[in-house]
């Protein structure tokens, strides 16, 4: 069982932005960041799910608990049915970030992964430091 704490930051929307994870198996943490020169906070918030899925070496049991909506949503409600559109929404229009919800969908594959929401800048322990770290890899 692996616990993912993410979170995603930009200096303007689009700007220069910076993403987050810590995951955590028992006693054991890493913590991982980095950021790009033109991005937006949503970018950001689905970069740190996905580089955080990709560094599991085995597959896992995971939640990645985040305080994107838009992410979870997108995980867990949205991508399904833009996948059966074609990448299209319900009014067809193409879907925003398709490159990253593709790389969601391979990236969380080998592993069982469920989302927890957790309210933001809210004293939450894991989700001030993936801001933190979310920030501190703003470019």
């Amino acid at each position: 069982m692996i616990d993912v704490f993410t979170d995603g930051a930009c200096s303007g929307n689009p700007g220069p932005g910076g993403w987050g994870a810590i995951l955590r198996s028992g006693a054991h943490e890493k913590e991982i960041s980095g950021g790009e020169p033109l991005t937006t906070n949503n970018r950001m918030e689905m970069t740190a799910a996905i580089r955080a899925l990709q560094s599991i070496k085995k597959p896992a049991k995971v939640t990645i608990h985040t305080d994107s909506r838009y992410l979870m949503d997108g995980a867990t409600q949205w991508m399904k049915k833009w996948k059966m559109n074609g990448w299209k929404t319900a009014d067809k229009k193409p879907v925003k970030n398709d490159d990253l919800w593709r790389a969601l969908e391979e990236a969380s594959a080998p592993h069982e992964v469920s989302w927890r929401w957790v309210k933001g800048h809210s004293d939450h322990v894991e989700n001030e430091r993936a801001d933190a770290l979310a920030r501190g890899a703003i470019p």
